[in-house]
């Protein structure tokens, strides 16, 4: 019998395991054996697995209407975006299907807002080192990264890549006339898990008011409650974006994503402007209104804080058991990790093989992110494996 796998494109490279079914933080596979899951499906399943508000409202929705498309009025799309621009800065939401698709939404919506006041030549959009904005073609035009862009033709013009966290380079970059947006995550996620200085985000701000520049936030990973803000940009008082990227954690699983934006940002995407067959269907919308309810309420962000301080403490108190294999600490709220001294996928295989279930990212990052719904003795059981297997690993 042929290996079924072969009929897989291979851009992919999984373990062995095939998971079964999901129940809040646990994984466990077809013979049983129980994971503790502290990667989340890289940051989406901010709920955990299997949570029964999200089963109910699929399963109900499911039973009477799937999809329509954007030909017809969706109530549950109408009823999340008013919540979201209830609380957020946000007048205008267009929902998606992923993150790369909120991406192509911001730079359309940015380079529309410049055109239609009058500046044609501003189509720049500067991002930074380290990003990862998707894998379309335009998102990996704006990564920027050498490696998602081999093979695939020329570089696309209107893209400006500067070094991350070079705030010269971008006073310099933003006052050129072709500038049209600033595109950065406030937490980097595939870069290395390392969040901005607040104080940078503040002087992005500022810098783009001064240059008529757009600033744009790619929250697709750090969004949603994952530092224990709604966004992770609030966290920085007075740096509000113009548009900004959600996805991942805001279906908490089911596929969808939002690019929220002001009202001046929003008002000049008009019919033929842009669309989606599937974007803000009925099943998402569900799910999503579910989402929305449970992780914008204060008191559960407030828990995703405390929880995160004790995260926090675990991961210093590994780091400072395994100087010779640990530099630090890094990212921020439930996106952390440990920066480590050799290239942890081998560390990430031994964390599975002892049953717990966590990522890797650029700059040699063993990556956490799991779901919001974590408690203390989720926390005490990962750091037990993280400190067993980082003493097995030999990172040679």
């Amino acid at each position: 019998m042929s290996d079924p796998r072969q009929h897989i494109m291979p851009v992919y490279r999984p373990p062995e395991q095939v998971f079964e079914k999901g129940e809040g933080v646990y994984l466990f596979t077809e013979d049983g054996t129980r994971y503790l899951d502290f990667i989340a499906g890289i940051a989406v399943n901010a709920l955990g697995h299997s949570h029964p508000a999200m089963v109910d409202a699929l399963r109900e929705q499911a039973g009477k209407l799937w999809h329509t498309s954007n030909m017809f009025r969706v109530r549950g799309a109408e009823e999340l975006a008013d919540k979201i621009c209830r609380d957020t800065f946000a007048d205008r939401v267009f929902f998606t299907n992923s993150g790369t698709e909120a991406i192509e939404c911001a730079i359309k919506s940015a380079r529309k807002y410049q055109w239609a006041n009058g500046h044609e030549d501003r189509i720049d959009i500067i991002t930074f080192t380290g990003a990862f904005h998707g894998r379309s073609i335009g998102a990996i035009n704006a990564g920027g990264n050498p490696k998602y862009l081999e093979g695939f033709g020329p570089a696309l013009p209107g893209f400006v890549h500067l070094e991350w966290g070079d705030m010269a380079a971008l006073e310099d970059a933003i006052a050129r006339p072709t500038a049209a947006a600033v595109l950065i995550e406030p937490v980097q996620g595939e870069g290395g898990v390392r969040a901005l200085p607040e104080e940078d985000l503040k002087r992005f701000r500022e810098l783009c008011d001064e240059h008529g520049v757009l600033l744009i936030y790619d929250e697709v990973q750090c969004g949603m409650g994952r530092t224990g803000k709604l966004f992770a940009h609030e966290w920085a008082e007075g740096a509000t974006p113009d548009i900004l990227c959600s996805a991942k954690g805001i279906g908490g699983g089911f596929p969808f994503g939002a690019c929220l934006t002001t009202e001046a940002c929003g008002e000049h995407m008009q019919p033929g402007s842009h669309g989606s067959t599937y974007g803000g269907n009925p099943l998402a919308m569900a799910v999503g209104n579910v989402v929305w309810d449970i992780i914008s309420d204060e008191a559960f962000l407030a828990e995703v804080r405390r929880v995160s301080g004790t995260v926090a403490q675990s991961l210093k108190s590994i780091a400072d058991s395994h100087p010779d294999k640990v530099e630090g600490v890094t990212g921020k709220g439930l996106l952390t990790g440990l920066k480590m001294k050799g290239d942890p996928k081998g560390l990430q295989g031994v964390c599975r093989d002892k049953n717990l279930l966590v990522g890797v990212a650029g700059n040699n990052v063993l990556r956490l992110a799991p779901p919001l719904v974590i408690t203390d003795e989720n926390v005490r059981e990962a750091t037990r494996v993280m400190d067993e297997a980082i003493g097995d690993w030999d990172p040679a």
